[in-house]
């Protein structure tokens, strides 16, 4: 532990819980004077102290006591856990609220009616503007692209047109989800992206298909639960900006492509994390998969090794355990 370290106890703090294990029989006197500071001091330490549950009083109520370490650490932790994880899922939502807005926001406004938006109402203008973007890019282009694994005629029309661009120089940073790992083809093309220089990550879910060139144009389809609907191009320095804060939040909490799962102290993937929060917001099977980029069947399966793990015979019995192991912290705490 260290002065301003992660779980919020500083060196005085510390010092004064070290004291009280090592000198049980000290009170809040002889604790200023073992610490050569004063009463006052010592005092205000323990009042923090007890705000981390790391102390208590004592039968008598006079005097207080350090919890076992062991215990008063452990449950300190655990409370920071939750905390980030109530974060997280704040912030997941913020995303995709955010996203949902600006998409929304856009496909009110035909074209010519507002300044900086582009109403693209077919897949063939969709993928022209793709290619006059990418075309003229000559910074950078950033990507969204959900779905699970790519199709083969996808990533065989883009190829020619990657390799240009990132040939020119300009950097390609793509996020995937977690599900393409599982996908030979996908892999492929994400490592062939990255030999020319594109950098690749993936995360449990995305929140809406989207490319950001240059900082300066944004590509968002019209309706993100249905791509063939069209797209909305947007030139708005403010919403583009917004579309890059997005993009940068979700990448940061991406993972590298060539780095393994990684697993939180439940033992939990991140795909496996997401499936049980979508379950949990009420999410079927069906629709879980969708958002995840998983089939009806992969659903099922990790479900049921999930089931297997908490030693639950039914959904209504995994649901309590997920509460009762923590796996899913904070989550009554957060607004649905």
């Amino acid at each position: 532990m260290t002065a301003g370290g992660p779980i919020g106890l500083d060196a005085f703090g510390e010092a004064v819980y070290r004291a009280m294990l090592l000198h049980p029989d000290l009170d809040t006197g002889g604790l200023a004077g073992h610490l050569d500071c004063t009463e006052t001091d010592v005092c205000d330490a323990l009042d923090r102290l007890a705000d981390l549950a790391l102390t208590r009083p004592t039968s008598c109520g006079t005097r207080w006591r350090a919890v076992n370490p062991e215990r008063g650490l452990a449950a300190l932790l655990a409370h920071q856990e939750a905390e980030a994880a109530r974060r997280q899922r704040e912030m997941e939502r913020s995303r995709s609220a955010m996203a949902g807005l600006i998409a929304e926001y856009a496909s009110l406004h035909a074209p010519g009616e507002q300044r900086g938006i582009e109403m693209l109402v077919s897949l063939d203008q969709v993928r022209d503007r793709l290619i006059q973007l990418a075309s003229d890019a000559t910074a950078e282009v950033l990507s969204f692209a959900p779905g699970g694994p790519q199709p083969a005629q996808v990533m065989e029309a883009s190829r020619t047109l990657d390799q240009e661009t990132l040939e020119r120089g300009v950097r390609m940073r793509t996020v995937y989800q977690d599900s393409v790992r599982n996908d030979p083809a996908t892999v492929q093309y994400a490592r062939w992206l990255h030999g020319l220089g594109g950098a690749v990550r993936t995360a449990p879910t995305l929140p809406l298909r989207m490319i950001v060139v240059d900082n300066s144009t944004a590509i968002v389809p019209i309706d993100p639960e249905d791509p063939r609907k069209g797209a909305v191009l947007l030139q708005s320095p403010g919403v583009v900006a917004a579309l890059r804060a997005l993009f940068d939040q979700v990448w940061d909490h991406a993972r590298p492509l060539g780095e393994p799962d990684r697993r939180d102290p439940h033992g939990l993937t991140g795909q496996e994390r997401e499936l049980l929060r979508l379950l949990a917001e009420g999410l079927t099977d069906e629709r879980a998969g969708q958002r995840l980029g998983v089939s009806l069947r992969t659903v099922r399966r990790m479900m049921a090794d999930l089931m297997v793990r908490m030693d639950a015979r039914s959904r209504f019995q995994a649901g309590i355990q997920v509460a009762a192991l923590g796996w899913l912290a904070a989550a009554e705490d957060a607004p649905a």
